[in-house]
């Protein structure tokens, strides 16, 4: 379902020295695979779920994600290959401020092809609790409940690969294990594939995979 080889990328200081940030020789997940990455503050993981999303470009190597090399394709071709194949649960949300909870999961679903499907909107919406909350404006919800609505609309495509970061870092412990069994179970029942994001031992323990970024990314000074 997914494999990186070769991957590296590298932005530019204010001074114009270079730094590695990203040095990949391999990592994959199979259809249906459910996976933690963990690792230190500043590490690259965030840039990492964009270079797989195709949000950013890696300097060099292969991101293939149900057979295609997305690396190949133009951004507005990647574009589209995000909207249909792959889920993200951004860390700040990335909610549309002028529209309502239920607006902004059919908004996502409009990127991709097909009609969207209010119903499963719906349906996503209430297993995350926020079925007294349709018509609720983002600045109306708290952060919580913004988290819930991006995870909401992550799903709402039925993505071959969910990428999710941090996602119950802004939510309350209440809800945390919420999110997290709504994210697995779907996944499973869809055979989507999961990367998630964590610094929580506690969400970690829960999957049978773990892997440490430093482990398998070891980008290397470059002048």
């Amino acid at each position: 379902m997914l494999l990186l080889k070769g991957v590296s990328k590298t932005f530019r200081e204010p001074d114009g020295s270079a730094l590695p940030i990203l040095d990949v020789k391999q990592f994959g997940l199979a259809a249906g695979e459910q996976v933690v990455l963990m690792g230190r503050s500043g590490s690259g993981k965030t840039t990492l779920l964009h270079v797989i999303a195709g949000i950013s470009r890696p300097d060099a190597g292969v991101v293939r994600i149900d057979g295609c090399d997305i690396t190949r394709l133009s951004e507005a071709g990647r574009d589209r290959f995000r909207a249909e194949k792959i889920g993200y649960v951004f860390q700040t949300f990335n909610l549309l401020s002028g529209f309502s909870a239920l607006e902004n999961v059919l908004l996502g679903m409009s990127f991709a092809s097909g009609r969207p499907d209010a119903a499963r909107a719906r349906r996503l919406l209430d297993r995350v609790g926020l079925s007294r909350r349709l018509t609720h404006r983002p600045a109306m919800l708290s952060v919580g409940e913004q988290q819930r609505v991006a995870v909401a609309r992550a799903l709402a495509n039925r993505p071959k690969l969910l990428l999710a970061d941090e996602p119950t870092a802004n939510v309350d412990a209440g809800h945390q294990q919420q999110i997290i069994d709504l994210v697995r179970e779907t996944c499973r029942e869809e055979d989507v594939a999961l990367l998630l994001v964590t610094h929580t031992p506690e969400v970690a323990e829960q999957f049978t995979r773990v892997d440490r970024l430093e482990d398998f990314n070891q980008p290397l000074s470059v002048a």
